[in-house]
């Protein structure tokens, strides 16, 4: 389960799952495409499994960013041949749920995809330190058992 090209499938699923939820119905062939461009951005920018799942809910929040455009062009799309008509009201407040779920989800998945981000960089400078303490008193240790050798 440490194998980072498992978590870039996992990711992958995930995004491709929030996409389909944003846009309901979508051809089998498009999914399969998004699964797999999603599957290649994770491989290649993910170097630890801590990059896939940060990148994940990065992805996951511009998905969630699209919710309400999506759902403008669904109630686009539905009106048909009456395009040039205004929305019912009933398509109001789907379009405005839309935004307001969509702007709050949006919001919390990159925010969190950042935090990630952030505690990643905070562990390598806790890594880097600590290692070059490390090769500071190692430093010392070797000076001081060649003194005694003299």
């Amino acid at each position: 389960m440490h194998d980072p090209k498992i978590h870039a499938v996992l990711g992958a699923i995930v995004v491709t799952i929030g996409l389909w939820l944003v846009w309901g119905e979508l051809p089998v062939a498009l999914v399969a495409a998004i699964a797999l461009a999603a599957a290649g951005f994770l491989i290649w920018q993910g170097t630890t499994i801590a990059h896939m799942w940060a990148w994940t809910c990065v992805l996951l929040g511009f998905a969630s960013a699209a919710w309400p455009m999506a759902t403008m062009v669904q109630v686009r799309m539905a009106a048909g041949e009456a395009a040039a008509a205004e929305p019912s009201d009933e398509q109001m407040g789907l379009i405005l749920t839309a935004v307001v779920a969509g702007l709050f989800s949006s919001v919390f998945w990159v925010s969190f995809g950042i935090g990630i981000f952030r505690w990643i960089k905070r562990k390598e400078l806790e890594q880097a330190e600590v290692q070059a303490k490390t090769e500071v008193a190692d430093g010392n240790r070797s000076r001081k058992q060649s003194q005694n050798r003299r």
